[in-house]
């Protein structure tokens, strides 16, 4: 059987692009791409990490079609939770900012991937959903937390119970997504987000993508280790050099040099 790849480049400095490429599966992730994730991502050294797919599919869930009912049976928690929970909390480990870009429908396991990116920029006329009500699946804790922090617990129970996929302008309304642009403009438009991103301070994207995370996490009492935690990260953010050259470079009118410290 054809496995699918995970396809790497550099489209700008200090950004990487990640492409799910399964053209035969409508972007299926299967094992092979979900170690590629896990293993990738933790190695990559870029302030902005894209996440795509190819044609007009991001991906349209994990590949379950091949498994046999006997192994889906007996292995369906090893074969299909673990490899896609590992490759998720390597993406949400990232310490720099991810851009999910939904080039074509996101199904499923696809949909949560995206939803663990920090932003989500959608082509328009694109479908979204999650039938785990079609499969006779009962979702993950961690997975179905993302969908209420997103958009609340009303329209988590619409999405997951009546199983019916939404479309990208549906999807905005809801804040699902960030963005919705024409198919033909996604590519540059979600390139220069990341541009943006990356020409940013990196003491400041890293410490506040860790605090948005705590505070998601923590709800609204942190534990007291992480609140300490936060608390250090803004203050060594004032005694840093490149806050004093954050400043400098603002009353000079001048683009910042940043040197991560």
């Amino acid at each position: 059987m054809t496995s699918g790849k995970l396809l790497i480049d550099e489209p700008a400095p200090a950004v990487a692009r990640l492409t799910i490429s399964n053209p035969t599966k409508r972007g299926a992730l299967d094992s092979a791409i979900l170690d590629a994730l896990e293993a990738t991502i933790p190695e990559l050294d870029a302030r902005c990490v894209l996440i795509t797919g190819e044609g007009n599919m991001f991906s349209a869930g994990y590949d379950i079609g091949n498994l046999a009912d006997e192994i889906l049976a007996e292995h369906a928690e090893r074969l299909i939770a673990h490899p896609f929970t590992a490759a998720i909390e390597a993406l949400e480990s990232y310490p720099y900012p991810t851009v999910a870009v939904l080039n074509g429908h996101a199904i499923g396991g696809g949909l949560e991937l995206a939803l663990s990116c920090d932003l989500r920029l959608a082509a328009a006329r694109i479908s979204l959903g999650m039938p785990p009500s079609k499969l006779g699946v009962v979702y993950s804790h961690t997975g179905i937390r993302k969908f209420i922090d997103a958009i609340g617990a009303s329209r988590t129970r619409e999405l997951f119970f009546v199983g019916r996929n939404i479309d990208a302008a549906t999807a905005l309304e809801w804040g699902l997504i960030n963005a919705v642009r024409e198919p033909e403009e996604v590519e540059e438009e979600s390139l220069k987000i990341a541009v943006e991103i990356a020409s940013g301070a990196p003491l400041a994207n890293r410490g506040n993508k860790r605090v948005i995370s705590a505070v998601l996490r923590g709800g609204t009492t942190l534990a007291p280790d992480v609140e300490q935690e936060v608390i250090e990260l803004r203050k060594s953010c004032f005694s840093s050099e490149d806050f004093r050259e954050g400043v400098r470079a603002f009353g000079e009118k001048r683009r910042p040099e940043w040197r991560g410290r």
